[in-house]
């Protein structure tokens, strides 16, 4: 019975965000490479918000020196700079930290090659700006970076959420639901996969207006399945979650393509980030059975509510749909 209820919480939290757009995790990034010892080159690539640059900066050891180099770049909402970083020391064993990181909501990802092959990757945050840069890397620090991305990603991923609590109405028991996130599991971990090595792509703006569309088509189905008209979906939802689930595994790669990944470790950052993604849904569907549990002790819910929740998710899928279009052609 739980299930049946279990969209109208998501309901009440599309309604406050109903102009919400997926994959805002748009961390800044902070590409450094070992041209000689001591000399590297930087990439710093800064999200817009608005159309203003966050002001946000790298700050080093005092005895290492940050020259600019001049022009810039505005590619898809983000501001390139590069620079030329020089000094008596290495990098190595010397802190690294992002300035007025703490004024702000935004992370980084940081990616560091060393001129031997050694590879480090970290993720700043508000609360944790700095990092000492370590003598030996340490793949835990990617198992680490990548689980969070994708944790997060996932959960500000209102369009992903939607379309897995618009599967929950199709679903009849636990058994036939855990067949069917796991079918959406394995679909998406395959797109993933395939987009990240570059043997399949498409262009983000078609399959953003895909995935509002998988939204919508899955919960007019949970509007048929409730006034007694089954179809393929509702018998066999599983398929339907694979089905689309490739879909979205192309908007997942879209997302991780912004991230970035570290060119040594790209196999196990992909691994990671898709663990991390998996983690955020368990926490999603956990959070809110536990969330519909105590609103059902609170309040009375009508035999109605799944058909609003539908209606309600459909909606803002609709809307999404029509948004995405406009970008699209306009």
């Amino acid at each position: 019975m739980i299930l049946r209820f279990l969209s109208a919480f998501l309901l009440c939290l599309l309604m406050l965000f109903p102009q919400a757009r997926a994959h805002e995790i748009r961390p800044a990034f902070l590409q450094i490479d070992e041209l000689a010892p001591q000399r590297y080159e930087m990439l710093w690539k800064v999200p817009t918000r608005d159309g203003m640059v966050q002001d946000i900066r790298p700050a080093f050891d005092a005895s290492l020196t940050l020259s600019a180099i001049p022009g810039q770049t505005i590619v898809d909402g983000f501001v390139i700079f590069r620079y030329v970083l020089t000094g008596g020391v290495g990098l190595p064993g010397t802190e690294l930290r992002i300035e007025n990181l703490d004024r702000t909501t935004i992370d980084t990802l940081v990616q560091l090659t060393l001129q031997d092959g050694t590879q480090h990757s970290f993720l700043l945050r508000p609360r944790e700006n700095s990092v000492m840069i370590p003598e030996k890397p340490s793949a835990l620090a990617v198992v680490e970076t990548y689980t969070l991305l994708g944790f997060q990603h996932i959960l500000e991923g209102l369009d992903h959420l939607a379309f897995v609590a618009a599967l929950m109405l199709i679903v009849r028991g636990w058994a036939m639901l855990l067949k069917t996130v796991t079918a959406f599991t394995v679909a998406h971990s395959i797109t993933l996969a395939l987009a990240t090595f570059g043997y399949v792509s498409l262009p983000p703006p078609p399959v953003e207006t895909l995935i509002a569309l998988s939204i919508l088509l899955v919960a007019v189905e949970a509007i048929h399945l409730r006034h007694g008209r089954s179809s393929l979906a509702t018998r066999w939802p599983w398929l339907v979650a694979f089905a689309f689930g490739l879909l979205h595994g192309f908007g997942f790669a879209g997302a991780l393509g912004e991230i970035g990944l570290p060119q040594g470790d790209v196999p196990l950052a992909l691994l990671f980030f898709n663990v991390g993604v998996e983690l955020g849904q368990l926490a999603f569907i956990a959070a809110l059975l536990a969330l519909v549990a105590l609103l059902r002790k609170l309040v009375y819910l009508p035999r109605s509510a799944p058909i609003m929740a539908a209606y309600g998710i459909g909606i803002i899928a609709t809307f999404w749909v029509f948004e995405r279009l406009d970008g699209m052609f306009f």
